[in-house]
């Protein structure tokens, strides 16, 4: 796999972890540094631990949030742990009764903090064991699991000193930002000096690392972009990551060949991503039959009831080769765990009609075998 991919797939390369993969990268950096910050963007940290591609997206979506974590408050503990281990030095020794002490003197000011309430415990034992799987932190002692019961087991803990590479530093002030869209619109054409500086940057961050990337108008200056430059961003994408540009009315993607995927991808082996598939097959032949309409955009607007009439159907027609959870798993269930997949996917959106399907559900769908009806039917006998 070559550097870049291991950048890219990686939060970091943690030299502690694996020596030769940190010196390969090292050693290789000239050969792909141009890619990560002229082209994307994103800055290189090398030191003496870690190797560290800042991966800023062009636009936050629901699925980049970290997967472990349920809960806002999750995310507030884990704020508080990296100031928390901000002001210690490397290898430097605490107990997890100083470090609560000081998370919840840092959240009393934004939430009610009860460690006699289990699910805040959760939210503690999630955000410790986070960080402890990131290389940040070492149990020395002890195990963050043991607090689930009670908050009178004690821990020691030692401070790698990673937890100072892990946020993102930004070149200027963030202080006055409220919400995810103003680091968006700063790099958004609005009032930029070097628009097309920005918008490079943005369109190599959507193709490398979302799902797909849609546009509405065809004078969508992103959209013009990769369209007329299409050869290069396909060499550049191709040479350092692999893959194919595949350039549509209404959308780009960027895909891998079969077998040489890495990461999180779609359609992937679980049973979820099967009916995914199937949903995606049923849509594309509702369109072809006419019952759906694509907008001028290539996106189609389904009300909530016809979704569910459509997972009614697909799990009434082929649920007999399901796992034995979605056999058994009522449809609106199975409804909601399709949706949040395809969101994740960026294959569909909620709206105030219901659900935007957008134009990536027709790249795959998924059928059975010709003797699947058969094998039912035999079943049914």
């Amino acid at each position: 796999m070559s550097d870049a991919r291991v950048l890219t797939e990686n939060y970091w390369i943690d030299r502690s972890k694996d020596k030769e993969l940190y010196a390969a990268a090292k050693k290789n950096m000239p050969l792909y540094k141009r890619f990560f910050n002229e082209l994307l963007g994103w800055r290189i940290i090398e030191n003496e631990k870690i190797i560290k591609a800042e991966k800023i997206p062009a636009y936050a979506e629901s699925s980049m949030g970290i997967t472990e974590f349920t809960d806002i408050r999750d995310y507030c503990i884990l704020c508080s742990l990296l100031i928390f281990m901000d002001d210690k030095e490397d290898y430097e020794q605490f107990l997890l009764s100083e470090l609560v002490d000081f998370v919840e003197a840092q959240m009393r000011e934004y939430m009610d903090v009860d460690w006699t309430m289990f699910t805040q415990r959760k939210s503690l034992i999630r955000a410790l064991q986070f960080i402890e799987n990131m290389g940040m932190l070492k149990a020395y002692e002890g195990s963050s699991s043991d607090i689930s019961s009670s908050m009178e087991h004690e821990v020691l803990y030692e401070n790698t000193g990673l937890s100072r590479y892990f946020a993102t530093n930004f070149g200027y002030s963030i202080s006055d930002y409220e919400s995810y869209r103003d680091f968006e619109n700063l790099n958004s054409d609005s009032g930029m000096s070097d628009r097309g500086h920005y918008r490079i940057n943005r369109v190599y961050r959507m193709l490398t690392s979302s799902p797909a990337m849609y546009w509405k108008d065809s004078d969508d200056q992103d959209s013009i972009y990769v369209k007329n430059q299409r050869q290069w961003v396909h060499k550049n994408l191709s040479e350092r990551l692999g893959g194919n540009l595949h350039i549509h009315k209404n959308a780009a993607f960027f895909v891998m060949e079969e077998g040489d995927c890495f990461g999180e991808r779609y359609p992937g082996d679980s049973v979820l991503s099967e009916i995914v598939l199937l949903i995606c097959g049923i849509i594309i032949d509702m369109v072809h039959e006419g019952i759906l309409e694509k907008r001028n955009d290539d996106c189609i607007v389904m009300s909530n009831g016809n979704f569910m009439k459509m997972i009614v159907e697909c799990k009434k027609e082929y649920e007999i080769a399901w796992s034995k959870e979605y056999r058994e798993m009522d449809a609106v269930k199975i409804a909601a765990a399709v949706a949040r997949y395809m969101e994740m996917w960026m294959l569909m959106e909620k709206n105030e009609y219901g659900w935007i399907i957008y134009p990536g559900v027709g790249k795959f769908r998924g059928i059975y075998p010709k003797d699947f009806k058969l094998e039912k039917e035999t079943e049914d006998e």
